[in-house]
Protein backbone atom coordinates (compact mmCIF):
# COMPACT_ATOMS: atom_id res chain seq x y z
CA UNK A 1 0.00 0.00 0.00
CA UNK A 2 0.86 3.33 -0.70
CA UNK A 3 2.19 6.25 1.84
CA UNK A 4 -0.44 8.63 0.31
CA UNK A 5 -3.17 5.78 0.96
CA UNK A 6 -2.48 4.62 4.10
CA UNK A 7 -2.44 8.31 5.53
CA UNK A 8 -6.04 8.87 3.69
CA UNK A 9 -7.07 5.53 5.52
CA UNK A 10 -5.47 6.92 9.30
CA UNK A 11 -7.18 10.60 8.33
CA UNK A 12 -10.16 8.80 7.55
CA UNK A 13 -10.11 6.40 10.85
CA UNK A 14 -9.06 9.52 13.11
CA UNK A 15 -12.44 10.83 11.42
CA UNK A 16 -14.15 7.58 13.09
CA UNK A 17 -12.55 7.97 16.41
CA UNK A 18 -13.76 11.38 16.64
CA UNK A 19 -17.19 10.49 16.06
CA UNK A 20 -16.83 8.07 18.39
CA UNK A 21 -15.74 10.51 21.07
CA UNK A 22 -12.40 8.72 21.65
CA UNK A 23 -9.64 10.63 22.30
CA UNK A 24 -6.02 9.60 21.50
CA UNK A 25 -2.80 10.78 22.17
CA UNK A 26 -0.57 12.09 19.77
CA UNK A 27 1.74 8.84 20.32
CA UNK A 28 -1.56 6.55 19.67
CA UNK A 29 -2.42 8.44 16.31
CA UNK A 30 1.28 7.95 15.10
CA UNK A 31 1.31 4.13 16.10
CA UNK A 32 -2.54 3.32 14.26
CA UNK A 33 -2.03 0.43 12.29
CA UNK A 34 -3.60 -0.30 8.84
CA UNK A 35 -4.19 -3.58 8.31
CA UNK A 36 -5.11 -6.12 5.31
CA UNK A 37 -4.95 -9.33 6.82
CA UNK A 38 -2.55 -10.47 4.12
CA UNK A 39 -5.31 -9.87 1.48
CA UNK A 40 -4.41 -7.18 -0.52
CA UNK A 41 -8.05 -5.66 -0.37
CA UNK A 42 -8.45 -2.82 2.19
CA UNK A 43 -11.48 -1.40 0.91
CA UNK A 44 -12.98 -4.68 1.47
CA UNK A 45 -11.29 -6.95 4.26
CA UNK A 46 -9.53 -4.78 6.48
CA UNK A 47 -9.24 -2.90 9.66
CA UNK A 48 -7.64 0.25 11.49
CA UNK A 49 -6.16 -0.18 14.87
CA UNK A 50 -4.84 1.21 18.04
CA UNK A 51 -3.46 -1.51 20.19
CA UNK A 52 -3.20 -0.63 23.71
CA UNK A 53 -2.23 -4.46 24.72
CA UNK A 54 -1.61 -7.02 22.61
CA UNK A 55 0.17 -10.29 24.39
CA UNK A 56 -0.30 -14.40 24.35
CA UNK A 57 -3.09 -13.96 26.47
CA UNK A 58 -4.90 -11.08 25.93
CA UNK A 59 -5.27 -8.23 23.67
CA UNK A 60 -6.83 -4.48 24.22
CA UNK A 61 -7.42 -2.73 20.74
CA UNK A 62 -9.60 -0.04 19.46
CA UNK A 63 -10.65 -0.96 15.64
CA UNK A 64 -12.63 0.92 12.45
CA UNK A 65 -13.99 -0.78 10.16
CA UNK A 66 -15.09 1.39 7.64
CA UNK A 67 -18.84 0.63 6.17
CA UNK A 68 -19.28 -2.52 4.49
CA UNK A 69 -15.62 -4.02 5.50
CA UNK A 70 -15.10 -6.97 7.17
CA UNK A 71 -12.80 -8.44 9.24
CA UNK A 72 -12.07 -12.37 9.14
CA UNK A 73 -12.69 -14.95 10.97
CA UNK A 74 -10.22 -15.99 13.38
CA UNK A 75 -9.46 -18.37 16.23
CA UNK A 76 -7.28 -18.35 19.12
CA UNK A 77 -6.89 -21.93 20.20
CA UNK A 78 -5.37 -22.97 23.24
CA UNK A 79 -1.68 -24.18 22.56
CA UNK A 80 0.78 -26.28 24.31
CA UNK A 81 -1.47 -26.31 27.72
CA UNK A 82 -1.90 -22.80 27.20
CA UNK A 83 -5.59 -21.33 27.42
CA UNK A 84 -6.19 -19.11 23.97
CA UNK A 85 -5.98 -15.52 23.71
CA UNK A 86 -9.47 -13.68 24.92
CA UNK A 87 -10.80 -10.96 23.34
CA UNK A 88 -13.67 -7.98 24.29
CA UNK A 89 -15.89 -6.44 21.58
CA UNK A 90 -17.58 -3.48 22.40
CA UNK A 91 -19.20 -0.98 19.49
CA UNK A 92 -18.56 3.04 20.09
CA UNK A 93 -19.95 4.12 16.80
CA UNK A 94 -22.07 2.76 14.49
CA UNK A 95 -22.97 -0.97 13.84
CA UNK A 96 -21.00 -3.88 14.18
CA UNK A 97 -22.42 -7.15 12.96
CA UNK A 98 -20.56 -10.46 15.11
CA UNK A 99 -20.48 -14.03 14.20
CA UNK A 100 -19.21 -16.06 16.67
CA UNK A 101 -19.89 -20.76 16.99
CA UNK A 102 -23.47 -21.09 17.95
CA UNK A 103 -26.73 -21.77 16.28
CA UNK A 104 -27.02 -20.44 12.72
CA UNK A 105 -29.09 -16.94 12.45
CA UNK A 106 -32.20 -17.59 10.57
CA UNK A 107 -32.45 -14.27 7.94
CA UNK A 108 -28.60 -12.73 8.99
CA UNK A 109 -28.50 -8.85 8.23
CA UNK A 110 -24.88 -9.58 6.66
CA UNK A 111 -23.49 -12.36 4.22
CA UNK A 112 -19.84 -13.12 3.73
CA UNK A 113 -18.29 -11.07 0.71
CA UNK A 114 -18.78 -12.42 -2.46
CA UNK A 115 -16.19 -15.23 -3.37
CA UNK A 116 -14.95 -15.11 0.26
CA UNK A 117 -17.80 -17.40 1.46
CA UNK A 118 -15.13 -20.73 1.95
CA UNK A 119 -13.24 -18.54 4.57
CA UNK A 120 -16.14 -17.79 7.12
CA UNK A 121 -17.60 -21.13 8.80
CA UNK A 122 -19.55 -19.79 12.05
CA UNK A 123 -22.73 -17.90 11.53
CA UNK A 124 -24.76 -17.16 15.05
CA UNK A 125 -25.13 -13.17 14.33
CA UNK A 126 -25.10 -10.62 17.26
CA UNK A 127 -25.26 -7.14 16.47
CA UNK A 128 -23.73 -4.48 18.47
CA UNK A 129 -24.40 -1.35 18.90
CA UNK A 130 -22.65 1.40 21.16
CA UNK A 131 -22.74 0.96 24.64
Amino acid sequence: MREEEKERIKSKALEYFKKAAIVLSSQEKENIEIADLGLNDFERTGIVLVVYVNNSRYCAKEMVLFPHQTCPEHRHPDHNGMEGKRETFRCRYGKVYLYIEGEKTENPKTHPPAGDEKCYSVYHEIILLPG
